[in-house]
């Protein structure tokens, strides 16, 4: 079998996934474009390959048209919106994630983005460099009202984390309530214009579905606080990009961090406000959680190979969420 890796960098720190690889005598190549494919490009790349261990490029009915041979993709990550699963399902391939590997990493930077928000510490970066000595007064943790879209894997364990911090006031909303976080948190649960009107930070942490594409657009930012601030390390889409620029341009939110974009490499408007902390898809790269995605990714693979069950398959209620868009 070829395997084409798709997701760059790859075993940059930890070199056991070629071993792994080179354990079975597999040919595999490591994408020669070094940069997030392109669907045209995915497409050119891939009709010799049985099998990708990919990233975010989007792997769509198109691109699997010119895929005739392949057998099964092997997600680095928990993102399941750049793949087309119903047209995979439609060929038989066999679709596989990473879904546990880079939680802790993502949970920590929102906590440190949060920090940073609250605190203004970009903003003092920024000054500091041009040469100007700007002092930023803040809120801490504990005084601040948060509201946490998304309770999955991501969001419990930033719940979990908030707990050394005091007892803020935390506002939560998920599709699925999970009544167990009550006897751990002091929370409430509401709906999403309750967390939009009353938070001063909110963090998301929910998958792009079409449920949630564009689940804040400009009638949400209108909602929210003139001092309010937004994180979003979960999916590109989610915030609507042109109406969050519009608003913040008018001096709307205090301040905004976004980590994934609705087209990336990021190239927009939002690279102009300094209120906003943007950062390049990085949020599950810590060397440990990037080393087990890539591992636990390449295992699938191997088990594949073998005809071995796969330990990481994507349930068929990720199926169901493209097929009925919840």
């Amino acid at each position: 079998m070829k395997v084409l890796i798709t997701t760059v960098p790859f075993a940059e720190k930890n070199p056991l996934p070629i071993e792994l690889l080179d354990s079975v005598e597999v040919e595999y190549l490591i994408n020669p474009l070094n940069k997030k494919l392109s669907e045209d490009e995915l497409a050119e790349m891939i009709s010799d390959f049985d099998i990708i261990i990919a990233g975010t490029e989007p792997i769509t009915d198109y691109v699997m048209d010119k895929a005739t041979k392949l057998k099964m993709i092997s997600r680095v990550g928990i993102g399941l919106d750049g793949i087309d699963l119903l047209a995979a399902e439609r060929r038989g391939i066999r679709v596989s994630y990473t879904p546990d590997a880079p939680s802790p990493a993502v949970s920590e930077w929102t906590i440190g983005l949060l920090i940073t928000l609250l605190r203004s510490v970009q903003l003092s970066n920024i000054k500091m460099h041009k040469g100007e000595w700007k002092r930023y007064s803040g809120k801490r943790i504990e005084n601040s009202t948060i509201g946490i879209i998304g309770l999955g894997r991501i969001g419990s364990r930033v719940l979990n984390m908030l707990g050394v911090f005091g007892t803020p006031k935390i506002l939560v909303n998920d599709l699925s309530p999970n009544p167990n976080l009550d006897r751990l948190f002091k929370l409430e649960w509401v709906d999403k214009n309750t967390i939009y009107r009353e938070s001063d930070i909110i963090s998301l942490h929910v998958p792009l579905t079409k449920l949630t594409k564009n689940m804040i657009t400009k009638k949400q930012l209108e909602m929210m606080k003139s001092d309010a601030m937004i994180i979003n390390t979960s999916r590109g889409g989610v915030v609507n990009e042109v109406d969050l620029y519009n608003s913040m341009k008018k001096g709307h939110l205090a301040g905004v961090a976004i980590d994934s974009f609705e087209q990336e490499p990021y190239d927009g408007p939002l690279r102009e406000i300094d209120r906003c902390l943007l950062t390049a898809h990085m949020s599950s790269m810590s060397v440990d959680c990037r080393a087990r995605m890539e591992i636990e990714a390449t295992e699938e693979v191997i088990r594949f190979i073998k005809n071995i069950s796969l330990k990481t398959e994507v349930p068929k209620e990720e199926y169901k969420v493209q097929r009925e868009g919840i």
